[in-house]
């Protein structure tokens, strides 16, 4: 086996190791799918917590997940190059806005590598107001199983995944709304 071979074997491998821990993590979900909206998600069969992690803001401030204990929390991974990341911005900060005084934390983090300057740029160009952490590295991606952009989950009060969405979705839908309202009104086990 030549040295290419080595290593389409090993991508090859990794894709399949990454595609059966997402099956396990995420293989039971119940599909939560509305036909004519533009909302939907995946709830898992078994909420798991979600991993602690540690990044820097876009003013160098680091940012811990455990900071937002009792807090709802939608993790947003998106990215600059993204169209769609930055066709759904809007609509995120639109729910932001509507429910942050009622416990919803939104933390976009950015996939972008290198200098942290765009990300800045073009979040103070589209009016975000939530925290926009950054993930050069790829490490939070990674360990979340992050397999494309945009990618969301949403973390309840207790500290346990409740829903993951993959690709863009409308959060101005009245579902959308529903469903984080449920996960709202939920307190801290």
């Amino acid at each position: 086996m030549n040295r290419r071979s080595r290593i389409y074997t090993v991508c090859a491998l990794s894709f399949v190791l990454n595609l059966v821990i997402l099956l396990v993590f995420f293989g039971h979900t119940v599909p939560r799918a509305y036909a004519g909206t533009g909302f939907a998600f995946d709830a898992p069969r078994e909420r798991l917590v979600a991993p602690e992690f540690r990044l820097p803001d876009l003013k160098g401030t680091v940012i811990k997940l455990e900071n937002y204990q009792g807090e709802v929390v939608l993790l947003h991974f998106w990215a600059t190059f993204c169209t769609p990341c930055l066709e759904e911005l809007p609509a995120l900060e639109s729910l932001w806005r509507r429910y942050r005084e009622r416990g919803l934390v939104i933390l976009g983090i950015a996939a972008d590598r290198g200098s942290a300057d765009p990300v800045r740029k073009f979040a103070r160009a589209a009016g975000v107001t939530f925290p926009v952490l950054l993930d050069p590295e790829g490490v939070v991606r990674n360990h979340y199983e992050v397999v494309g952009l945009p990618m969301s989950y949403l973390i309840g009060r207790d500290g346990r995944f409740s829903g993951r969405i993959l690709g863009n979705r409308d959060w101005q839908d009245p579902l959308a709304f529903d469903y984080i309202e449920s996960l709202l009104v939920k307190r801290k086990q």
